[in-house]
């Protein structure tokens, strides 16, 4: 979805045209004016949703029907008759979530969003090919994370085990069927009916509930005002100022380099042969770079929209701090300033990473996670081979990356002089190589994109593929001890090429609540190295805190 914009008339959108005038005098498309619009109108709702309607004030039901309406109301405004499909895709979903074992419902569930989504995206391909306008692929994205999140927290609630279930997984358990009010207000509520990002069923009706605001719920799971323990509740004013300003920020950078670096360009045969090697690196990098902050503009305003509803809230850090990072979906610095592949994917999408995890990572055989977590996320983006070339790509790179890191990080940690050199080298590195996987996601063509990928000499691939299987013949990698549980805690020591494969994956997605005990002592150790990044520590209560940092537990 790196795509640079197009800001002219599109025959093809549906939405309302009432402030074509408006459009036309910002110089913006008429989608782009309705898109921020709404997100406007959203933002100030918000505030509303939150004071007005605050659950201590007016009951749930209210609470559902206004984020519900108002949501659908966004919708149509946006995409006109398109609009049908936000209601037809959640709609199926819902009788194949009351009707289908619960055995089996995650898997029908999946099949039908999927199946669903995809068939839009190909109508999409066809009516409208390589187009950059507003369309309802997006919203649908979305809602298909929710409703096959959803059926696979009922499939975990209903039908396995606590001690089979990880520790997210127990969390976000449901063992209780959704009412059509509560389910329909979960897919169309209007803070995140547009751009996300991501809210996992049971964080968005504790939200409504008043449930995330209780220190210590009542056992039977209802707000009683009588009984109830409130923690105190903190205004979002000073985060949603924040990331506002921090979206107007991006929004401005984007606007101002993107047409210094079009993508398009990357395909034209005077840019493929008169240009050096150099400068295609480079400018692959700079283009793909600026699309990015489309993406941190429309997160970052997402974000703040939840924020001051009063979905998003955490709690309090040990400094007494309030945390507004419950479903924020990007690290913009982090991300950035990343030293390595893991820490990028990580701080990218943050809400995408969690549905990948929960759907595919943690259920699927060990060796085969990886592969099958970047095939769903490319096959959910659509059918442009852009999409699978860089999902392609991004696999490969990333266990080159894990093996690299393993076979040379340790002989850059003697000094702070030299692990200060490892880690500007390593985040250098880290921005060609984004540049390199990425660009084939913006440019969307095959042909184009292998063409200059052969103007690279496919070199990346190529020493990638050497890092993976050659090095460790003749680099030695790491060598760390584990404590055994087996043998009462003596140490073992294991070399990088002998590391179990899930260690390896580990790389791939956001590490949340289950890390490994290499990658958790991984991450100790870059504690120091490492203090700018927001990568995840490995020690048990972080890992809780970054996933579930709001942990009760509260009777069906």
């Amino acid at each position: 979805m790196l795509e640079p914009p197009k800001f002219i008339e599109n025959d093809m959108y549906g939405g309302s045209r009432t402030f074509t005038w408006l459009a036309d005098m910002v110089g913006l498309s008429v989608d782009l004016v309705n898109f921020l619009l709404c997100q406007i109108s959203a933002l100030f709702l918000a505030s509303l949703f939150r004071s007005v309607l605050h659950p201590s004030k007016v009951s749930s039901k209210l609470r559902h029907t206004f984020a519900l309406s108002i949501g659908l109301a966004f919708g149509y405004f946006c995409f006109g008759q398109q609009a049908i499909h936000i209601a037809g895709l959640p709609a199926i979903c819902y009788i194949v979530i009351r009707t289908q074992d619960p055995r089996i419902v995650q898997r029908a569930v999946l099949l039908v969003a999927m199946s669903y989504l995809l068939c839009v995206h190909l109508m999409r391909q066809l009516y409208d090919y390589g187009s950059y306008a507003l369309d309802i692929t997006g919203p649908l994205m979305i809602i298909t994370q929710k409703v096959t999140s959803l059926a696979f927290s009922i499939h975990d609630g209903f039908v396995r085990r606590d001690e089979d279930l990880t520790k997210a997984q127990q969390y976000h358990a449901i063992r209780k069927m959704p009412s059509a009010l509560e389910y329909f207000s979960y897919v169309w509520h209007f803070p995140s009916i547009l751009a996300g990002p991501l809210v996992f069923y049971k964080d968005y009706i504790d939200f409504v509930e008043g449930y995330n605001l209780l220190s210590s719920p009542s056992g039977n799971g209802n707000l009683d005002n009588s009984k109830k323990e409130v923690v105190l509740e903190p205004s979002p004013t000073k985060a949603v100022i924040r990331k506002v300003v921090g979206s107007l920020v991006c929004a401005f950078i984007f606007m101002k380099f993107v047409k210094l670096y079009p993508v398009k360009d990357m395909k034209e045969d005077d840019f493929l042969n008169n240009t050096s090697m150099v400068y295609k690196y480079w400018y692959a990098m700079m283009a793909t770079t600026c699309i990015r902050f489309k993406y941190y503009h429309a997160w970052l305003l997402a974000d703040a929209i939840c924020n001051n509803s009063g979905l998003g809230f955490t709690g309090y850090d040990k400094d007494g701090n309030p945390k507004w990072d419950l479903i924020s979906n990007i690290n913009v610095l982090s991300f950035e300033f990343s030293t390595n592949m893991r820490d990028a994917i990580n701080n990218w999408n943050c809400g995408t990473n969690r549905w990948l995890r929960t759907l595919v990572y943690e259920r699927v055989p060990l060796k085969y996670g990886t592969l099958l977590t970047f095939a769903l996320s490319a096959v959910w983006h659509g059918f442009y081979p852009g999409y699978y070339l860089t999902f392609a790509t991004g696999a490969v790179v990333v266990t080159a990356a894990r093996t690299g890191r393993r076979l040379f990080r340790h002989r850059f940690q003697s000094t702070q002089v030299t692990r200060m050199f490892y880690d500007i080298l390593t985040c250098l590195i880290t921005r060609v190589v984004l540049g390199y996987a990425t660009f084939p996601f913006v440019l969307l063509e095959f042909m184009g994109s292998i063409k200059l990928y052969l103007r690279f000499y496919l070199c990346l691939h190529i020493i990638s593929l050497v890092t993976i299987f050659i090095l460790p013949k003749f680099i030695r990698g790491e060598r760390r001890s584990r404590a055994g549980a087996a043998n009462g805690g003596s140490s073992v020591q294991l070399a990088a090429s002998e590391l179990p494969s899930a260690d390896a994956k580990a790389a791939t997605l956001t590490a949340g609540n289950d890390l490994n005990k290499d990658e958790a002592e991984e991450e100790k150790e870059d504690k120091h190295a490492h203090q700018s990044t927001a990568a995840t520590s490995g020690e048990d209560a972080e890992a809780e805190a970054h996933e579930c940092p709001r942990r009760r537990q509260r009777a069906p």
